[in-house]
């Protein structure tokens, strides 16, 4: 049977590849242009990421070794949705998981699809306030370092790309913008 996908006409789905967290598919498709051919998509499972910040300015992230990559990256705490979990519980989860806080303030700053033309993982952004630390507690696939730096550093390193994790860059910058506005 054949489905549509905007201006795409998909005849058929073949399933590549599936785990926990992501499933590869490859669609026969009839191309906008008429012809013939396959899509390919990466499916992963959608995340969050959280940006705690304190009262004196200062932001927590997290420098973590990324198999993808084969290098270190600086990113915000952050993790899948588990099945059935609202994105707000697991952005509390994943915040005290990984950097061992609770937060009393919480603000949504929308969603990011890091690459939208072949793989489909939103990730939802929070801005996390009122902190209280409490203790991490990491997965065996995790070893983190906590990072403490002051707002403004964690912006210039976006800028500079040092920070270069999509989700984690976005939500920075939408923080500054909010952050702004509250002044």
């Amino acid at each position: 049977m054949e489905t549509r996908n905007g201006p795409w006409v998909i005849k058929g789905t073949l399933l590549k590849y599936k785990n926990n967290w992501i499933e590869v598919i490859e669609d026969q498709v009839i191309r906008p242009d008429g012809k013939q051919g396959i899509f390919g998509v990466v499916k992963m499972v959608p995340g969050v990421a959280i940006l705690p910040l304190d009262e004196d300015d200062f932001v927590y992230l997290t420098r973590e070794f990324r198999y993808a990559i084969q290098e270190d990256s600086i990113e915000a705490a952050g993790g899948a949705i588990d099945p059935g979990e609202e994105p707000l519980d697991a952005a509390k989860r994943e915040l005290e998981e990984e950097l061992g806080f609770q937060a009393g303030e919480w603000t949504h700053l929308g969603i990011v699809n890091p690459f939208t033309s072949v793989i489909h993982s939103p990730s939802h952004l929070f801005l996390a306030r009122k902190l209280k630390m409490t203790k991490p507690h990491y997965e065996g696939t995790e070893v983190i370092t906590p990072l403490k730096m002051k707002f403004d550093e964690a912006l210039q390193l976006v800028l500079e790309s040092k920070i270069t994790q999509g989700a984690t860059s976005v939500l920075i910058l939408k923080a500054k913008e909010v952050l702004k506005k509250l002044e």
